[in-house]
């Protein structure tokens, strides 16, 4: 009989296997809830999910961005998003370095989903690292909402996140996603996205970052509210020497490089990004209307409207950046120093109802009443429906503020009656730099700080001209009775009847000083030193309307009436209308309408506007140099000879300075000052070749102004902006601004050389028939 084998091996125990079968149930069971989960939400049950044109297209709000002639940004528009898409050829290469080594160490290793991390992330319950990718944290940012606390609504955005983060890698490349990623992150302090980031807390472009202000960024990605530089430095410090030691573990940087960069201090360069501040703040609110009356005309194909703080446009700009900061420092400059003697002048002891001179108590009170109706507090109260008796009261409640002044704003505590009668005192000013060939405006000073003063002198503020009007007579009498600049007037006493122009009665000027030489003077020493009665004779030769059609022909809207008057530049005229007529003189007779936008673009680079050039012949090109001729008098030999000394006789325009005018411009330079009644206004227009530029400088209402010329003239107010931009542009030579002479006309009649012999001058009839005398 054979005997039976024994049985080999270990048998089971029943219930053993029992209770592994239920673990495979569980887990097969489990693993099939999973699948179903992420099948679900890719199919929209616990919320949208983006489609396949959604990825293609991802949403997001891009601001409007000002582009100035030498390519830099002048400023952009947005709600909240201030984000401007850079692409991943910018990125400094450290830049991405250090955002995989500290977020995503495996990367390019995955494909949306970092296995290794999620299992140590579930093991661990993250404290030991999370297992968020670049792709998830990006499809987060994109496609889900604000997370919850309920555990259940965080595990379905989870799913979510790893959904779209797949599908994000399958419809992007690795280095798209990652610019997708530092365009769309908020930095704070309106820095969305790396661009705005960069230019914000370093003021340069992402490509000029250097690796240790890379790593605070990247480190800023971690929670950019706790890892707050402004607020935090030493915190974000430590999260930026944290990225340094990641880039070290992973090879990007070396130890030493790593140990030296973490002795670096942050470097913080702050530059706030906002509406109200920066470069160029009036010229952008200029824009920002020019863009609103465009969009109105100009649709999308679809019908709908372009939003500029939302769409992206790409406005280029005439602008340059360095001029507009030359003239805004050269504003600066001097409007400090002239405050500062204005304050000195008006004091109470010195003037009892500063800083109004001239005015009765009456006046003065109606005057602060219509500042109140002109305000922001008025026009937000009256909207809600508030009494004007409510509003008044309200103006007389004291209240927290901040106010400008020229050390820096403060924070105080005041009325806003008080703080209206604060800002009273300061001087505004209006500047405009424009290049007369192209119309091309090259600078734009509205006022001397946005965020306080909203007015813009340049656009909005039109105010009497003043002596700069008179050119405009001249050049009529050059160009209708053919004179030169070298014929002569009497410096005599003289009146335009009534009625003879629509004057009511005798029109009899005086000099500034009062005074008559009773000497021939030539039409290029009257106007270099602004004798109204010879200005006065040639109105009465041409009268009125001719002078008032070249000057609307030279771009000036203004209504300006029909009396003998005007020659004195009784009209409101705005210094961007002044700058434009001035360069017809200067580009030879061509009246050239300034430009500030050459072309727009939407976010996807097609031009959507180029602008075409307004020009119109106004006068022959050897009348426009005869006038070019007598301006160039005024800087020769009249109010405005102190641009060409470095030290002049007189009095000086800053206590400072002990005597003189430091400007020293030895080139040719034609312009003209201008100073009204009460010297309410003062003006300068300078022009070289390619550069024609304006400067008014007064108070905000005619009252407010110096006691006498010493100050208020417009050779003290406005001439030493001129003179101080002009130096900084001729210090950076890659400006090109020109220090030729004015081109002369091949063939010209007209004779603007006065040192010839008399016989080959005239004299002028003071009389209707412009009769020539000899010598």
């Amino acid at each position: 009989m054979a005997k039976k084998k024994k049985k080999t091996g270990v048998t089971q125990d029943p219930s053993v296997q029992k209770y592994m079968k239920w673990f495979w149930k569980l887990f097969g069971s489990a693993f099939l809830i999973i699948i179903f989960i992420f099948l679900l939400a890719s199919w929209g049950a616990f919320g949208t999910m983006p489609t396949f044109e959604v990825l293609e297209n991802p949403r997001t709000n891009l601001a409007t961005e000002i582009i100035s002639s030498d390519d830099e940004t002048l400023g952009k528009f947005y709600f909240n998003d201030n984000r401007t898409p850079v692409n991943y050829e910018d990125l400094p290469q450290h830049l991405v370095d250090a955002l995989v080594a500290t977020e995503d160490e495996r990367y390019y290793d995955h494909s949306g989903i970092d296995a290794r991390g999620t299992l140590r992330a579930f093991i661990f319950l993250g404290t030991k690292g999370g297992a968020s990718t670049i792709s998830q944290q990006l499809a987060k940012l994109l496609f889900t909402e604000r997370r919850s606390n309920n555990i259940f609504s965080r595990s379905i955005q989870k799913v979510k996140e790893w959904i779209i983060a797949i599908r994000l890698e399958r419809q992007y490349t690795k280095e798209e996603i990652i610019a997708m990623y530092f365009n769309i992150y908020d930095f704070n302090y309106n820095a969305d996205g790396i661009r705005s980031a960069s230019r914000i807390y370093f003021g340069k472009e992402p490509a000029d970052l250097t690796v240790e202000e890379s790593a605070m960024l990247v480190g800023m990605l971690k929670n950019s509210s706790l890892y707050n530089p402004i607020r935090r430095e030493e915190l974000v410090l430590q999260r930026r020497n944290v990225v340094l030691k990641q880039m070290e573990k992973n090879d990007y940087i070396t130890t030493t490089q790593k140990d030296s960069l973490q002795k670096l201090p942050l470097g913080i360069r702050f530059n706030p990004e906002s509406h109200r501040e920066g470069i160029a703040t009036y010229f952008r609110m200029y824009l920002q209307g020019f863009l609103k009356d465009w969009i109105s005309k100009n649709p999308k194909r679809d019908g709908s409207e372009y939003n500029i703080y939302l769409d992206g446009l790409k406005i280029y700009t005439t602008i340059d950046s360095r001029m507009q900061r030359y003239a805004e420092e050269a504003v600066a400059e001097h409007m400090e120093q002239l405050q500062k003697e204005f304050f000195v002048q008006n004091t109470p002891k010195r003037n009892p109802t500063a800083p109004f001179m001239g005015v009765t108590q009456d006046e003065i009170k109606n005057l602060y009443k219509r500042a109140m109706r002109q305000s922001e507090r008025w026009r937000a109260m009256k909207a809600e429906g508030k009494s004007e008796k409510e509003i008044f009261d309200s103006f007389n409640k004291k209240t927290e503020m901040t106010v400008f002044s020229w050390e820096g704003e403060k924070d105080t505590i005041m009325t806003p009656m008080d703080s209206i009668k604060y800002y009273k005192h300061f001087l505004r000013t209006g500047m405009m730099s424009m290049e007369p060939q192209t119309g091309h405006v090259k600078a734009w000073v509205g006022g001397i700080n946005y965020k306080h003063f909203q007015y813009d002198q340049v656009w909005q503020g039109a105010r009497q001209a003043g002596s700069t009007f008179k050119p405009f007579v001249y050049a009529t009498a050059i160009d209708q009775l053919h004179l030169s600049p070298c014929d002569s007037l009497p410096d005599v006493y003289n009146c335009i009847e009534a009625n003879k122009y629509g004057n009511i009665e005798p029109w009899c000027p005086k000099n500034s000083d009062g005074k008559y030489s009773g000497e021939m003077k030539t039409l290029k020493n009257a106007l270099a030193n602004s004798i109204n009665t010879i200005t006065t004779k040639l109105m009465d030769y041409v009268g009125p309307q001719p002078v008032i059609n070249l000057a609307h022909k030279l771009g000036i809207t203004a209504e300006i009436p029909e009396v003998p008057s005007i020659a004195l530049g009784t009209p409101d005229i705005t210094v961007y209308e002044m700058v434009g007529a001035y360069g017809t003189f200067a580009n030879q007779g061509v009246y050239v309408k300034p430009v500030m936008v050459t072309r727009i673009e939407d976010k996807n680079g097609s031009v959507l506007y180029e602008y075409m050039p307004e020009t119109r012949d106004v006068l022959s090109a050897e009348v426009a140099y005869a006038t070019v001729n007598l301006l160039q008098g005024v800087t020769e030999s009249g109010s405005g000879a102190r641009l060409k000394h470095e030290w002049a006789k007189g009095r000086a325009v800053y206590k400072e300075v002990v005597t003189g005018y430091p400007y020293k411009l030895d080139n040719p330079i034609a312009g003209k000052t201008g100073t009204t009644q009460n010297q309410s206004d003062g003006w300068f227009m300078g022009m070289v070749p390619n550069l024609v530029t304006g400067v008014w400088v007064g108070g905000e209402d005619r009252s407010i102004h110096f006691r006498t010329t010493a100050y208020g003239q417009g050779a003290s107010m406005a001439l030493p902006i001129w003179a101080l931009y002009m130096k900084k542009c001729y210090a950076n030579a890659d400006l090109e601004v020109s220090k030729d002479a004015f081109t002369e006309p091949e063939e010209l009649t007209i004779n603007v050389n006065c040192d010839k012999k008399p016989e080959e001058n005239k004299k002028i009839l003071p009389d209707d028939g412009l009769e020539e005398i000899d010598f």
